[in-house]
């Protein structure tokens, strides 16, 4: 199984997990999250999401993000589902589960691997409202959030 997927279809939260728990014998957590479409951002109604991104390039970068996370926490497997296309709201936008030895490395690597994501891999967010579409900016909250980590970003200043 890839680590990485970027793909148009949903994604079964429980074959995920199943599936990490089942890749290592030494697993004694395993830690899922799941992004959806907000269905109300910063005040407004949002009617779908639309991502974009450049295949290849992008599940490289996730990929290194990964080598990251199995480094730092010592985890024993992770997988990140992303999706792209037109998304409404309330759909499932990105899973991200790991597995570890023990409770805590598990949380923090995918609390890791999601903050490294949000910031870091090369997707396009164009939000749909009632008033029409915009592109979405990093967020400065963002930006924090890794830096909580030992990591630089500074998305939220150049958006």
């Amino acid at each position: 199984m890839s680590r990485v997927a970027i793909q148009h279809e949903d994604f079964d939260v429980g074959s995920l997990f199943q599936a990490l728990h089942a890749a290592d014998a030494g697993t004694g957590a395993v830690v899922g999250f799941v992004g959806t479409v907000r269905g109300r951002d910063d005040g407004h109604a949002v009617q779908a999401l639309e991502l974009e991104h450049y295949p290849g390039m992008t599940e490289r970068a996730i990929e290194a993000m990964i080598d990251a996370a199995l480094g730092r926490f010592g985890l024993r497997a992770a997988r990140v589902v992303h999706r792209v296309g037109r998304l409404a709201a309330g759909e499932n936008i990105v899973f991200v589960g790991v597995a570890a030895p023990h409770r805590r490395a598990a949380f923090e690597g995918c609390e890791f691997l999601m903050d490294y994501l949000k910031t870091q891999a090369p997707f396009w967010k164009k939000e749909t409202t009632p008033e029409g579409s915009r592109w979405v900016d990093a967020r400065a909250a963002d930006d924090a959030a890794l830096a909580r980590w030992g990591l630089d970003s500074d998305n939220a200043a150049n958006a």
